[in-house]
């Protein structure tokens, strides 16, 4: 496994990337072997470059189709559909960029050529690795040790994720006589003793312990446990274990000395120097480049609806103090006037007809890059709420306070990981991301989050 932004990856998925991006770069330079007649390909530096740019632009437009997402293109139809649709962008992406830069262009024929290879080898490729996902073959092979509902969990998410690497053999219930809530897989043993561990382990190819008991006291196998690790399996504390697999956090099933003594919340006057520069850098040219648009939203707002421009609503932001958010005006004006404070719900009556794309692409969030400029907000961070529903969310939810160890964000992980919420289990579950955010921030995984976040806007997902 590779570490990479504090979340573990499968090298097999670092390595199926990098060799697409070498078959997409192939494609193209076979292509031009193919209708020229150089024998010095790899030694023509602006050639190298040309391809090089389509392989970039190419993966890129993959990305962007959840062409690297494989519980959404696992099928055949759905692969095929999904690399037409990449290959198209490529392809007016390219156009744009040659019209810009025509020292970019490659012959016609060639494009034409590469992009049959294209479509030949790359699902040849994605074909073969499905199988090889779906045969579970080069998977690490763990232990769970436990059958509480963190282990079920656990073991859900490794047998409903098809590329997390990982492999459940073995299940250890917390004792001899308890049962597990689910009905387990033939394929998956059922070990009722702990005393073996080790051993089952050693014979079995084990390479990690994954420990989710119910209760501790009595029940840890302190002495397997340690033969375990002295043996050079690695042993892991099940919460951590979700939270290297999942990027989240289960704030209601970690013990606060988890979070005591867990790594991560490093918070030092660099660190913060540096995202702040970072937000006064980015919301300043997003604002200058975006300010047509956000021109053009505005004159539309005050044709499509009575009210202003503008909507201002407190939120509660850094240390627990409120602030004032600003958004363009979305909905009808005082639309909260018999309502009280509610959260937005699916075909909301108070949406006018601007807002309802306005919210579709999080244009209404635009305005808020002033926010972050003056430093109440920051461009990455937990979502804000107002004080009506976080002094409730407060009294239901473990650790949720700990949101406000920083300011809140345009975007965040919980934003590009999970869809919009509007009930208690949804906040739960959204501040499973912010609190894996928060444990873990750092410049590079804001540059993920900003990216991960044009995909949301290009595709409209999860507003409402």
């Amino acid at each position: 496994m590779l570490r990479l932004l504090k979340q573990y990856f499968p090298i097999r998925n670092i390595v199926f990337f990098v060799f697409e991006g070498c078959i997409i770069f192939g494609s193209v330079l076979l292509s031009t072997a193919l209708l020229t007649y150089s024998n010095s390909y790899m030694f023509d530096v602006l050639l190298v470059l040309r391809i090089g740019l389509i392989t970039f632009i190419c993966q890129a437009c993959l990305y962007y189709n959840d062409l690297y997402d494989f519980s959404v293109s696992s099928t055949i139809a759905e692969m095929g559909i999904r690399l037409l649709q990449a290959l198209g962008i490529t392809s007016i992406s390219l156009a744009l960029i040659y019209y810009i830069f025509p020292l970019a262009i490659i012959d016609q024929k060639i494009f034409i050529l590469s992009i049959l290879f294209l479509l030949i080898f790359i699902i040849s490729w994605r074909l073969l690795y499905i199988q090889i996902l779906n045969k579970g073959i080069f998977n690490e092979h763990i232990i769970i040790l436990g059958s509480s509902s963190l282990a079920m969990d656990i073991f859900a998410e490794i047998s409903g994720t098809i590329d997390c690497g990982y492999t459940v053999s073995v299940m250890i219930p917390d004792s001899g006589n308890a049962e597990y809530s689910i009905e387990l897989p033939e394929k998956v043993v059922v070990c009722r003793e702990k005393k073996n561990l080790c051993s089952v382990a050693e014979e079995m190819g084990i390479q990690k312990v994954v420990v989710a008991l119910t209760e501790r006291r009595g029940a840890f196998p302190t002495d397997e446990l340690i033969r375990c690790r002295t043996a050079g399996i690695e042993v892991l504390e099940g919460s951590s274990f979700y939270e290297m697999l999942t990027g989240k956090v289960l704030v209601t099933k970690i013990n606060p000395s988890w979070l005591i003594f867990s790594e991560g919340f490093k918070k030092s006057k660099l660190k913060t120097l540096l995202k702040r520069i970072e937000d006064i850098i980015l919301s300043s040219i997003m604002l200058i480049v975006l300010s047509p648009l956000l021109l053009l939203v505005a004159v539309l707002i005050r044709i499509d609806s009575k009210g202003p421009v503008f909507f201002s609503q407190d939120r509660v932001g850094l240390h627990n103090a409120e602030y004032m958010m600003h958004k363009f005006r979305s909905m009808v004006e005082n639309a909260e006037k018999s309502t009280g404070p509610v959260w937005a719900q699916e075909n909301d009556t108070r949406i006018t007809r601007v807002g309802k794309v306005i919210r579709k692409f999080r244009i209404d969030e635009l305005p808020q890059l002033w926010d972050v400029l003056i430093g109440t907000m920051s461009l990455v961070g937990p979502r804000p709420e107002r004080r009506h529903f976080t002094c409730e969310l407060e009294k239901q939810i473990p650790f949720y306070s700990q949101r406000f160890n920083v300011k809140p964000g345009l975007t965040g992980w919980a934003q590009v990981s999970y869809d919009y919420g509007a009930t208690v289990d949804d906040a739960i579950e959204k501040l499973n991301y912010d609190l894996f955010y928060i444990k873990n921030m750092s410049i590079a995984m804001d540059i993920i989050i900003i990216l991960r976040t044009i995909k949301t806007v290009i595709f409209g997902r999860g507003a409402r």
